[in-house]
C-alpha cells in the first residue's frame, strides 16, 4: 500500500504540473483501484493516500482560499453504480473534461477573480491571465455575485498544432494547459488556445435561479457562457443511463453519429474535440445535491464520475517508424492489426525516447499490449515480451542530416532532434499557411497530412504540391486515406491552380506581409510589376509611400524577393498556376450599400470566404455579428434557433437563405467539373 501511495502521488505530481508523464492513465487507474481495494479490505488508510485528497496543481502565484471547496468526485466504471447513486432521481450526464479546473467569480457584472482548484481548499489566483483564456468574459449582463466552476482545456487540434509549431515537450493537452497557466506573458498564453468550459454554477447570490441543474446551465448559456454539453435522464434506469453513456461514447468513437442539439459534435480526435477522461452524472435537484456529506476528498452528492473500461489487446511489433515534425523526430509503433473499440488499430505514437525506455520497447517481434485511451488515442501500455533492442536513427528521415538526442531541462524527457535548420519538416507552418483558406485555399490538406507527405519525401517546396498527382496511388494506400480522399485532395489542388494574386502573395509566407499588406501592395501594383520592382530596386523603402506599408514592411518584402532561393521557388511555383483577377476587386453594384452577416454552411459557394468576396466585389459589406446596421443575415437554416438568428429576429432583420441571396443579388454558380483521377 505504501508503494502504491508513493507511485500514485509521484505520477499525479508530474501529470498535474506540466512535467513528463511517468505512467499511463490505464496504469494509474489500475494502481488506484488496487489501493482502494486494499484500503477496504484492511480498514487502513495510509497518510497522504490519493484516495483521500485532491491532486494539487501547484500553479505558482498568489494563493487564495476558495469560497466553496472545489473537491473531486468519486468514480466508477460500472453503470450499475451510477444507477444506484441516482436513487431514481432525475440526473444529467455530461463530459468529464480532461483539463485544469478553474473557479471563476463575478460581482456586479464584472469578473473579479479566477482561481485554480489547487488542493480543493486553496488555489492560485490567475485573474491576470483571464483575457488570454477563451470562454471567460470580462463582463456579463447579470449584476449579482456568481461563482462558477469549469475546465480549462485545449483541443487535440490546437495541442498538435502547438507541438508542431513550437517543438516543445508536453505529453498531452492537459499537460500543456497546466504548464501554460504558470506563464506570466499573456500573449504566450493566448498562443496555447486555452478554452474554459463551465460545468456548474456554485453560487448565484442575489438572484432567483431555480434549484435545477438544467435551468441553471440554461441561464449560464443565456449569459453567453459556453457550458459543458449534457444530456437529461428523467428516469435513471439501467437501460436509460446506459443509453446516455452510449450516446456520449459514440461522439469519441464515431464522428458520423447523428446527435441531438444539446450534444453538438466538436470534431474528431485530430480535429476540434476536447480531451475527456469520462463522464459525470449530476442530480437535477441542486438543493438535494447539497445535502450530501463532505470529506477532505469528496462531496458525496455533488456528482459521480464514470470512466470507461479500457479494452486492451495484445499484438506483435512490426517496426518503429520515425516521423519528423518541426525539430522533433518521434517514434511510432507499427504492429499487427488488432480490433479495439470497434475499429482496427495498427499504429500508436510512442511520443519520445524516454517513453520508449520507460516501456522497454524492443525491436521487431516484441509482444505488446495496446489500448485506445479514453476511446480515442491508440496507446502502448505494456511490453509483454521484448525481442531485440530499439534502434535510434542517426539521420533524419526527411533530410538525411545527422540527429541528436536532446534532454529537456524541465522534465528530463529525452527526444530525438534533426540538426538541420533547413529541414523541410521544420517549415511545416509555412506549408500550412500556403494551403490555408486565406492562401491557395486547398481543401483537405491538414498540417498532419502535410507532415506525412513531407516525411514521405513528396514535398520539399511549394511547387511539389502541384506534382502530388504522381503519388496518388501511393497516397490512396496510406492508412486513413483511400481512393476517395486521395482523389479529393488532388481535385482540390487542381482547383487551386487558378488563384487570385492576393492569395498567392499571402501564401508565400513573406515576413511582415499579411493579408492587409498584400491588399495594399496589389492595390498599387499588378503582381508581375510588384515582383519585378522588388527584384530590381536598390531602395529598401521603395514601397514605403503606400498607405499602411511603411519602411519596415517595404524592406522585408524587397529583401525576400531579392534572395535568389526565394525567387527561384516562386518561379517554379508560377509554372504550376495561373493568376486571375482578385474577386475582391469591385466589379459590380448588386450589393452596394448593404451589410450582410453569414452563418452556417454554404452550398453554392466553395466556402463563406468566397461568398464574402463576391459580396465585397458587388459593393457590399460583410461583418461578423448581427447589429442594427445589418441588412440581411444569410443562413441556409432559416428556422434555426442559433444566437445570430434570435438576434436578427429581435432586431427585425430579414434572414435569407443562400438561394434567396442568389435570386436577388447573384447568379447560380456552376458545379466544378469532375476530374478523372484513377
Amino acid at each position: 500500500m505504501q508503494q502504491l501511495v508513493e507511485e500514485l502521488n509521484s505520477a499525479s505530481d508530474a501529470y498535474y504540473n506540466g512535467r513528463g508523464e511517468t505512467m499511463t492513465d490505464y496504469e494509474w487507474d489500475a494502481r488506484f483501484d488496487e489501493l482502494q481495494r486494499l484500503e477496504e479490505e484492511t480498514g487502513e488508510i495510509l497518510p497522504d493516500s490519493p484516495t483521500q485528497k485532491v491532486s494539487e496543481d501547484n500553479v505558482e502565484g498568489q494563493k487564495e482560499e476558495h469560497e466553496y471547496p472545489a473537491l473531486s468526485l468519486a468514480k466508477t466504471k460500472k453503470t450499475a453504480d451510477l444507477v444506484k447513486w441516482a436513487e431514481g432521481r432525475q440526473i444529467w450526464v455530461s463530459w468529464k473534461l480532461d483539463g485544469l479546473t478553474l473557479v471563476v467569480t463575478y460581482d456586479g457584472g464584472r469578473l473579479t477573480k479566477v482561481v485554480t482548484r489547487g488542493n480543493g481548499h486553496i488555489g492560485t489566483n490567475i485573474t491576470h491571465l483571464a483575457a488570454a483564456i477563451k470562454g471567460i468574459p470580462l463582463t456579463i449582463t447579470d449584476k449579482g455575485h456568481l461563482v462558477l466552476r469549469g475546465e480549462a482545456v485545449i483541443s487535440y487540434e490546437d495541442f498538435n498544432n502547438f507541438l508542431l509549431e513550437s517543438g516543445e515537450d508536453y505529453a498531452n493537452p492537459r499537460n500543456l494547459a497546466s504548464g501554460s497557466l504558470t506563464l506570466k506573458d499573456i500573449e504566450e498564453v493566448k498562443r496555447r488556445h486555452i478554452q474554459w468550459i463551465p460545468f456548474t454554477l456554485v453560487e448565484s447570490r442575489g438572484l432567483r435561479v431555480e434549484d435545477s441543474f438544467g435551468k441553471r446551465m440554461e441561464w449560464l448559456d443565456s449569459l453567453g457562457f459556453n457550458t459543458v454539453e449534457r444530456e437529461f435522464v428523467e428516469n435513471p434506469t439501467t437501460e436509460n443511463v446506459q443509453a446516455a453513456i452510449d450516446l456520449f461514447t459514440s461522439i469519441v468513437t464515431d464522428n458520423t453519429t447523428s446527435l441531438p442539439s444539446t450534444l453538438p459534435l466538436r470534431g474528431g480526435a485530430g480535429g476540434g474535440l476536447f480531451p475527456v477522461d469520462g463522464l459525470v452524472i449530476t442530480y437535477d435537484d441542486t438543493e438535494y445535491a447539497q445535502t450530501g456529506s463532505i470529506t477532505g476528498h469528496h462531496a458525496t452528492r455533488a456528482g459521480l464520475a464514470f470512466k470507461w473500461q479500457d479494452e486492451a489487446a495484445e499484438t506483435e511489433l512490426i517496426a518503429i517508424e520515425w516521423s519528423c515534425a518541426a525539430s522533433t523526430i518521434s517514434p511510432v509503433a507499427v504492429f499487427k492489426p488488432v480490433e479495439l473499440e470497434g475499429t482496427t488499430v495498427k499504429r500508436a505514437s510512442l511520443c519520445n525516447i524516454s517513453e520508449c525506455e520507460r516501456l522497454g520497447i524492443g525491436g521487431k517481434g516484441t509482444r505488446l499490449s495496446v489500448i485506445k485511451a479514453n476511446k480515442i488515442i491508440p496507446k502502448v501500455i505494456k511490453i509483454n515480451e521484448k525481442v531485440g533492442e530499439l534502434e535510434i536513427p542517426t539521420e533524419c528521415p526527411v533530410c538525411k542530416h545527422e540527429t541528436a538526442i536532446v534532454e529537456s531541462e524541465v522534465s528530463g524527457t529525452r527526444k530525438l532532434h534533426c540538426t538541420n535548420p533547413s529541414c523541410p519538416a521544420k517549415q511545416l507552418k509555412r506549408y500550412a499557411r500556403f494551403v490555408s483558406k486565406e492562401g491557395m485555399n486547398i481543401d483537405g490538406i491538414s498540417e498532419q497530412t502535410l507532415a506525412r507527405f513531407i516525411n514521405m519525401g513528396w514535398i520539399s517546396e511549394y511547387a511539389d504540391i502541384y506534382h502530388l498527382r504522381k503519388h496518388i496511388r501511393e497516397m490512396a494506400s496510406l492508412e486513413g486515406f483511400g481512393e476517395r480522399s486521395a482523389a479529393n485532395i488532388i481535385r482540390s489542388i487542381e482547383q487551386s491552380r487558378q488563384v487570385e494574386a492576393q492569395r498567392l502573395l499571402y501564401a508565400l509566407n513573406i515576413p511582415m506581409v499579411g493579408i492587409d499588406v498584400c491588399k495594399r501592395l496589389l492595390g498599387a501594383y499588378p503582381i508581375a510589376a510588384l515582383i519585378e520592382t522588388a527584384r530590381k530596386t536598390t531602395e529598401p523603402d521603395h514601397f514605403a509611400h503606400i498607405d499602411g506599408i511603411g519602411p519596415e514592411k517595404s524592406a522585408s518584402f524587397i529583401r525576400w524577393f531579392q534572395e535568389e532561393t526565394n525567387y527561384q521557388t516562386v518561379s517554379r511555383l508560377m509554372e504550376c498556376i495561373e493568376i486571375r483577377q482578385s474577386q475582391q476587386q469591385r466589379t459590380g453594384k448588386k450589393c452596394e450599400g448593404l451589410t450582410f452577416v453569414i452563418t452556417g454552411d454554404v452550398h453554392h459557394y466553395k466556402n463563406r470566404n468566397e461568398l464574402k468576396a463576391y459580396i465585397e466585389s458587388q459593393g457590399g459589406k460583410v461583418t461578423g455579428s448581427v447589429s442594427s446596421s445589418t441588412s440581411f443575415l444569410i443562413n441556409n437554416d432559416v428556422t434555426s434557433t442559433s444566437g445570430k438568428n434570435k438576434k436578427a429576429q429581435e432586431l427585425g432583420i430579414e434572414i435569407i437563405s443562400e438561394e434567396i441571396f442568389l435570386e436577388r443579388y447573384g447568379s447560380e454558380k456552376s458545379e466544378h467539373e469532375q476530374l478523372t483521377l484513377f
